[in-house]
């Protein structure tokens, strides 16, 4: 069975509706969805990885150390590149987002909120 799911694209797909702020500072509202989304792969990854360790080692495969002590050869070190590459999307999704709605003018701000704002700063 091939795999026909490109994760890149999908870790672009829009929610409907409005998405909630809870930040005036629009810098500070992109900077937690992006720790957010850091935080939840970080701890499904670590649920995952305890799991693992404790499967391994109650089986007698290896030990904690021969784990710590694994070199990933070329293969596996190619598909921890494309690893990285589609978690790095799915983290920094929100500025992604953001980019597309300015290209496609879904974020226009009235030319006079632009000169209060540059008036205030």
């Amino acid at each position: 069975m091939s795999n026909t799911i490109d994760p890149i694209s999908q870790a672009g797909t829009r929610a409907k509706g409005k998405r909630p702020y809870f930040f005036k500072d629009a810098d500070v509202e992109r900077l937690l969805g992006i720790v957010m989304a850091v935080a939840m792969e970080n701890a499904v990854t670590r649920q995952r990885l305890d799991a693992l360790e404790r499967l391994v080692e109650q089986k007698g495969l290896l030990t904690r150390q021969e784990l710590e002590q694994f070199t990933p050869d070329r293969t596996a070190e190619a598909e921890r590149t494309v690893w990285m590459k589609e978690y790095i999307a799915r983290v920094l999704r929100i500025v992604q987002q953001e980019t597309e709605a300015i290209e496609g003018g879904a974020m226009d701000v009235p030319m006079e909120e632009v000169m209060d704002a540059l008036r205030n700063d």
